[in-house]
């Protein structure tokens, strides 16, 4: 566990003195910080609306529907996509590049610590951006009352949502020495499971079937509603174990090549 903890250390550090670190939680600050300031203007002048109609006896707009909700699923999962690649592009390709790839394998640490470590040191840097999403929605419960629950619903679901695409990152990042090629491959590769859902709107194949099952969308509609459905929970775990499993299948063949 201690040489885990270490891959993963360095790995943050590496992060926060590059501009990757800083770069990313700007830009995400900015679109999550915009997109939140759009909803909560939208919720009030609903409520305003509703206030100039008398209520119209209809209860008043629901916070978690009209702002976390289209937050979470329609906004933060579509900026993963593109902020993610920039976050696992360096994992392995960097250390192609730089030539430390060969020192790292010939190591004392196994392969699987050395993905452990650089999976987690990237979920860490997830894990800020996630702190900056709660920063904005703590400001809810201080001015409104949203729903707990169906929150930590969506916690949950954004989090197993970027560990998947961290894991499956790490991977393709193992192929190359370039990192533009790595995070170019990587955003290709997310958005098309997250657009395989779309199949289904001009097919009921078995094939279009499975493509929706496979596609992250598909997974994450239930923890927007705030369900959490045991079934989607296996699914962005066997996400991220099929990204760490085929990571360390890529390194084994990296160790056989002459």
């Amino acid at each position: 566990m201690r040489n885990i903890l270490a891959v993963a250390g360095k790995e943050i550090r590496s992060y926060f003195h590059s501009p990757i670190a800083y770069l990313v939680l700007a830009i995400y600050s900015a679109l999550c910080g915009f997109f939140f300031y759009s909803f909560v203007a939208t919720y009030i002048v609903q409520v305003f609306r509703m206030m100039e109609m008398g209520g119209m006896g209809g209860p008043s707009p629901n916070i978690n529907e009209w702002i976390v909700r289209p937050l979470f699923e329609g906004i933060l999962t579509v900026v993963l996509l593109f902020l993610i690649p920039l976050i696992t592009m360096r994992l392995f390709a960097e250390e192609k590049r730089s030539g430390t790839i060969e020192l790292l394998l010939t190591s004392p640490l196994t392969d699987l610590q050395i993905i452990i470590g650089k999976f987690l040191g990237a979920l860490g840097l997830y894990v800020v951006l996630m702190i900056l999403t709660f920063i904005y929605i703590g400001m809810l419960f201080i001015y409104g009352n949203p729903s707990a629950l169906p929150l930590l619903a969506n916690a949950l679901g954004l989090f197993l949502f970027g560990a998947g695409l961290l894991a499956l990152g790490l991977w393709i990042s193992s192929f190359t020495k370039n990192q533009i090629i790595a995070g170019a491959v990587s955003f290709a590769a997310f958005l098309l499971l997250y657009v395989f859902n779309w199949v289904n709107s001009y097919s009921s194949s078995l094939v279009g079937k499975v493509l929706s099952y496979l596609s992250l969308t598909t997974h994450f509609d239930n923890f927007a509603k705030g369900v959490i459905d045991l079934s989607d929970v296996i699914y962005y775990v066997s996400v991220i174990v099929i990204g760490l499993f085929l990571t360390a299948r890529s390194l084994e063949a990296l160790k056989g090549r002459p």
